[in-house]
């Protein structure tokens, strides 16, 4: 149910087992009717602008992770009794290979590229999957004998689920987002402490040490747990570009990120989770050090495009809701000039007021939340309606001085201007670009 790249994969790989496979879509374009074409030729039925889901016997529908558990489609599906499943669940029943799954509503996909990284340069045998990488099912049909296989795993994914058991799972954090999608706070934290629930005795679950005591009561695991966080509770502690860990015997050892992308609290969070994990995985602190040195950010994540006359422009399209709006702006080491706005996913908008207030010279905001953010903040910052994110750039660069950073980090998704979050980055870097 679905040909996007999800729904692309689980078709090749139940194709691959010889089952026979139909695929239905709601949409239909040049891009969709070329992936058609070759699942065709492989022998699947598939069905383009699809106004409901076909009659016939079904074992089993995989659903994109796209498509809502309470669309009209799924519904259809469960009461003619057809087990439903996302694509990750079926990837995950044809893994052999252990995984370390990464979920939480910032960084994930950051610490699956790091981890990753520092696998490989370890010599393990490894391959990155689900939402950053191919599908699991991708990796799976390679057939390929592997250590790891490093899974990012995104709520939506995780509702469809009852096999899939990661060795390591790892909760980055749990801040609102997809609100409109699982209904409420409690309901999106359940579903992220649900990747635990499978985990058997010597499984590892990787914690914030302050949300530590709430998954441990949520999930149902036999799993053992570690915390990371910026406490001195925490078992991996950041603090000042350092990552500290208590070893038995030989007292207190540190992991330095000092003159790293990673030195700061939001990153600095994040690799002592990665810290906490590589060493449980046989990857030693100089060999994570290095990798944080070569580190090169993904595209649309405080990815620096351009410096003009010392400014830096920074793209963090990928930040798609407030907290991960914050965290951008924490990043900054200087006056943030800020593009903000698009399709919200939350209504309460004042708990980043304070960040706001101390980093931001200036919010230049654009697309359907635009009024809405200049109503909640504009006694606080200075806002400026620009409408579109064109503006929004000549805007903040008139404005800006040296030393200012201009920050795409729009808190909103994307679609009421561009076709996704990555459309959104490409323009922006653009449109730096052009700039004189």
């Amino acid at each position: 149910m679905g040909l996007g790249v999800s729904g692309v994969a689980a078709a090749e790989l139940l194709l691959s087992e010889r089952s026979q496979v139909t695929v239905i879509d709601a949409a239909d374009n040049l891009g969709l009717r070329k992936e058609a074409a070759k699942l065709r030729k492989k022998g699947a039925h598939v069905i383009l602008a699809a106004h409901s889901v076909p009659e016939g016997v079904f074992d089993v529908c995989i659903v994109s992770p796209g498509i809502r558990s309470d669309s009209d489609w799924v519904r259809v599906v469960e009461k003619r009794g057809i087990e439903v499943l996302s694509e990750l669940e079926l990837g995950a029943t044809r893994c052999a290979c252990p995984m370390l799954a990464i979920t939480g509503s910032k960084g994930k996909s950051t610490m699956v590229k790091f981890c990753g990284d520092a696998l490989a340069l370890a010599g393990k045998r490894v391959e990155i999957a689900g939402n950053y990488g191919p599908p699991l099912c991708g990796v799976v049909i390679k057939k390929r004998t592997l250590d790891w296989v490093v899974v990012e795993v995104s709520s939506f994914q995780l509702e469809r689920v009852k096999s899939f058991r990661p060795v390591v799972g790892v909760l980055l954090n749990v801040q609102p987002d997809h609100l409109d999608r699982h209904g409420s706070m409690a309901a999106y934290v359940g579903m992220k402490a649900g990747m635990f629930n499978r985990m058997i005795r010597g499984d590892l679950g990787v914690v914030l040490d302050e949300n530590l005591s709430l998954i441990k009561k949520l999930s149902k695991g036999a799993n053992r747990w570690l915390s990371f966080g910026l406490s001195d509770n925490a078992d991996y502690q950041y603090q000042d570009g350092k990552v500290f860990f208590k070893t038995v015997g030989r007292g207190r050892k540190a992991v330095d990120f000092r003159g790293t992308i990673f030195a700061n609290e939001v990153l600095g969070l994040m690799t002592a989770a990665a810290v906490a994990v590589l060493r449980v995985c046989g990857v030693g602190a100089q060999l994570i050090e290095k990798v944080a040195r070569k580190y090169k950010p993904l595209p649309h994540r405080m990815q620096i495009v351009a410096r003009k006359k010392g400014v830096a422009f920074i793209n963090d399209s990928k930040a798609t809701n407030l907290a991960a709006l914050a965290a951008g702006i924490k990043m900054c080491n200087g006056p943030v000039r800020l593009i903000a706005g698009g399709l919200l996913k939350e209504s309460k908008l004042n708990f980043v007021k304070k960040t706001l207030v101390n980093r931001v010279a200036r919010a230049y905001l654009i697309g359907k939340a635009a009024k809405q953010m200049e109503n909640e903040w504009g006694r606080s910052v200075s806002c400026v309606q620009c409408g579109n994110i064109k503006t929004a750039i000549k805007s903040a660069w008139s404005d800006a001085k040296s030393g200012d950073f201009v920050l795409l980090s729009p808190g909103c998704a994307s679609f009421d201007q561009f076709e996704d979050f990555e459309d959104r980055g490409r323009q922006f870097t653009r449109a730096v670009k052009l700039l004189k």
